[in-house]
């Protein structure tokens, strides 16, 4: 099990530098566990890109869902991820409807059909990006649901926005066709990659819904049982994130060096406030 647990933190540290820095600041006792949530999340997100057509990725994601439900005992504890996250979750209590909502959610990420609504995008980023930070708070030993939902649904939506070039590629649509018909972009101008005003009028829109989680996130933080925190802390990129995105070409990659994205981690652990601010 040692060896499983080595392995999450491994991929972590490569596939998700910025929850593996702010699990750092975390007990030493509770790290192995968080490393398993953090690569459980990584297999579950990255199935597209592993799976590259639906049905493998369906299958897949039927695996997970399985494993989780109590099935598949021999192949869980032979996968390094399921057998160290399957641990975390009996050692921890971490509630299954949790965790099946989070891979169910993910099944959209497999097909080209667009993000509907605003409503949709936020269901979306709660039952992901907020549950993870939830399951992580619990971890440490705090329910944290409250400021985890706004924090996760302003994280989640960011890290889309970030990837808007690599799913306009690949013609995937996270940002919502209620907002696109609004500025009045058309999808073809998206997927055939052509910048206008009005593009960049839905993406400032996009934004606007992330101001406005981390703006009800703020009292939330301000209660945030301490013990909590290092789940909390990859939020405090999305601000500046957001400020890369807002200056930047729509179809051009906006990144925060390691530097600056470990001082910005590094800054909230020390003043909660930095989070959201």
């Amino acid at each position: 099990m040692q060896d499983a647990f080595a392995y999450c933190t491994d991929l972590v540290r490569t596939a998700d530098r910025d929850r593996y820095l702010a699990a750092l600041f975390a007990p030493a006792q509770h790290r192995a566990a968080l490393h398993a949530l953090y690569a459980f999340n990584i297999e579950v997100a990255r199935v597209r890109e592993a799976a590259r057509q639906p049905m493998p990725g369906e299958i897949r994601l039927q695996w997970w869902r399985e494993v989780i439900d109590g099935g598949r005992a021999g192949e869980a504890q032979a996968n390094p991820v399921a057998a160290a996250f399957l641990a975390a979750i009996e050692r921890h209590g971490l509630p299954s409807a949790m965790l099946i909502a989070l891979i169910e959610a993910h099944r959209f990420d497999l097909y080209d059909e667009p993000m509907a609504t605003i409503a949709d995008l936020e269901a979306y980023a709660s039952k992901t990006s907020a549950a993870v930070i939830a399951l992580a708070a619990r971890i440490l030993g705090a329910e944290a649901a409250a400021a985890a939902k706004p924090c996760g649904i302003a994280h989640g939506i960011t890290s889309l926005l970030r990837a808007f070039p690599l799913h306009a590629a690949r013609h995937q649509l996270y940002v919502p066709t209620e907002i696109l018909e609004h500025f009045h972009v058309r999808v073809g101008t998206v997927f055939s990659r052509q910048s206008s005003a009005e593009l960049e009028a839905a993406l400032a829109a996009s934004r606007d819904i992330v101001h406005r989680h981390l703006r009800a996130a703020h009292a939330h933080l301000m209660a945030l049982p301490h013990e909590a925190l290092p789940a909390f802390l990859p939020v405090a990129l999305v601000r500046p994130l957001l400020g890369r995105l807002e200056c930047g070409d729509a179809f051009a990659p906006a990144e925060l060096s390691l530097w600056r994205r470990q001082w910005l981690i590094w800054r909230a652990a020390r003043n909660p406030a930095r989070i959201a601010g």
